[in-house]
This record gives structure tokens, sequence and C-alpha cells, in this order.
């Protein structure tokens, strides 16, 4: 079984507020049961994230969001002898804003992505920083899982 992480479900501000949101529970709860309201929200906020795992010998994928990072959910998708594998540029955007002021963040990177027979894109496996590392990736896993590329 292969487990690959892929994005913090609220994106890296909404991780740090949760984990904020967490400590100041933690604090709280010593003078206050509102702190335990605090905990659960900033866990849930800060710790969610999405996940893909692989389990080579039963040739299936599964496409998972933790939630709390601990609950898996998703269903599992066996893998056909006619889906095929890809590699797809992201780059996937959000808006910070405060006041004053507002702060985009953009995360590009490559994702290995399975494809169905019309090769539209079926859920993300694997992603990378850069497009050789990618397809080096890519090359095991075709071999590994059987399938042919887009």
């Amino acid at each position: 079984m292969i487990k690959n992480k892929l994005d913090k479900s609220f994106g890296a501000g909404g991780s740090s507020t949760g984990l904020f949101l967490f400590i100041a529970g933690l604090a709280t709860t010593y003078y206050s049961l509102i702190g335990i309201v605090f905990i659960i929200c900033g866990a849930f906020i800060g710790f969610t994230f999405t996940c893909s795992i692989i389990d080579i010998s039963k040739k299936r994928i599964k496409f998972t969001t933790y939630l709390f990072g601990i609950f898996s959910t998703g269903k599992w998708i066996d893998i056909k002898s006619d889906m095929k594998l890809g590699i797809k540029k992201s780059n996937i955007g959000q808006r910070i804003s405060s006041r004053g002021s507002s702060l985009d963040i953009y995360n590009k990177d490559f994702r290995i992505i399975l494809c169905g027979i019309d090769n539209k894109q079926i859920v993300p496996i694997k992603k990378f920083d850069t497009i050789e590392s990618a397809k080096k990736e890519l090359e095991t896993l075709t071999l590994q899982l059987g399938l042919a590329r887009i």
C-alpha cells in the first residue's frame, strides 16, 4: 500500500488558522468549556487533508479525505486494464484577505492522475514539484499497475 498526501483541505491559511484555534482551545479549556468547541473546530480545519492510497497487490486506488487527520472517507476504485495514467499540471490558487490587504498564493505542481477510457480524469494519485520526477514515477506506476500512459 502506497499512501500519498496531496493537499490540505482548507489551504495553508485555513490550516494555520485551525492550528491556532486548536491551541487556543487547549488553553481555554482550563477556564471554560467553550474551549472544547475551539478544539473540535480547530482540529477539523487544521488537520483535515486529502490523500490517495494505492493498493498494488489488489490493483485498486482510494482517493480519501482524512477528517481531523484521522478518519478516512472515500471509496476504493478498482483499476481496470483500459484505464490510463497521465501527468497534469496543477495551479491551485488561494486568496488570504485581511482588513488592509490580500495575499494570493499559487501552488504549482505536477500530478499523476488516473483516467478512464475516455481520458477523463478520475482521481489524482500523486503530486510532484518537477516534471522530471513526475515522469520517473509515472514510469514506475505504469509498470506496477499494468496501465498505459496518456
